[in-house]
């Protein structure tokens, strides 16, 4: 079954009654958007619908599912072939549609862990950087979920697991590097900082190792505090 093509038979139908996708909308008691994915094949009515829709535009259903007129009727039999095709398409594009909306509630919440993370926790706190990671992590959940929406995509697990994981690392890079501007421009400590330390040599330094480079804190907590990059 061919959605885009059937989605432009629906467009061709509209046009020769002369109608806008708006009053169709109306006629059908469905929202103008519906119509518009209908005619872009991104989704297709329910069979009941699909009916009347045939019955609107004194059709056959099997010609609607076929996307073009036909000039005899079909047999019984291919008709309930072609409506249980149509069937299971319509469960898969059910299917797709629900992991792209829960996709998107993980996305989201994750997006929120990181911003909580960074805006709640001071910078010279682990519990940020730890919530951030945790966050992104969150985050690529979701978004192994909405590629298995995307019919290119969702077909392989491990492309799906792979496209997760490059999200996590393009995150958690983008979040090093907001962190490394903090630590340049707002005199801040690292927060993804994986090992910090001092000695009793240097009692007014604390040492803090990121990826990619290290950070003095020179004087914490005293009006000439201030952190230098090496």
């Amino acid at each position: 079954m061919d959605q885009k093509k059937i989605g432009a038979f629906l467009k061709t139908l509209r046009k020769e009654k002369g109608l806008t996708q708006a009053q169709l909308a109306e006629h059908f008691n469905v929202s103008d958007r519906s119509v518009s994915r209908w005619e872009t094949g991104s989704n297709m009515p329910d069979l009941g619908l699909l009916v009347e829709i045939a019955e609107y535009y004194h059709l056959d259903v099997s010609e609607i599912i076929d996307g073009e007129r036909k000039g005899e009727k079909m047999a019984l039999s291919e008709t309930l072939e072609k409506v249980a095709e149509y069937t299971e398409a319509e469960k898969q594009n059910l299917r797709r549609n629900t992991i792209r909306k829960i996709g998107w509630i993980v996305c989201a919440f994750g997006a929120f862990i990181i911003i909580s993370a960074m805006t709640i926790f001071p910078s010279d706190s682990s519990w940020g950087g730890i919530y951030s990671v945790v966050g992104s992590i969150v985050a690529a959940v979701g978004i192994y979920q909405l590629s298995g929406g995307v019919s290119r995509i969702a077909g392989s697990t491990l492309r799906r697991i792979a496209v997760a994981v490059i999200c996590i690392v393009v995150m958690l890079c983008g979040l090093i590097f907001v962190d490394y501007l903090g630590v340049k421009v707002g005199n801040q400590v690292p927060r993804f900082a994986y090992i910090k330390t001092w000695t009793s040599l240097h009692p007014n330094e604390v040492i803090y190792k990121a990826p990619f480079y290290t950070v003095i804190w020179h004087n914490p907590g005293t009006e000439d505090e201030y952190v230098e990059i090496r």
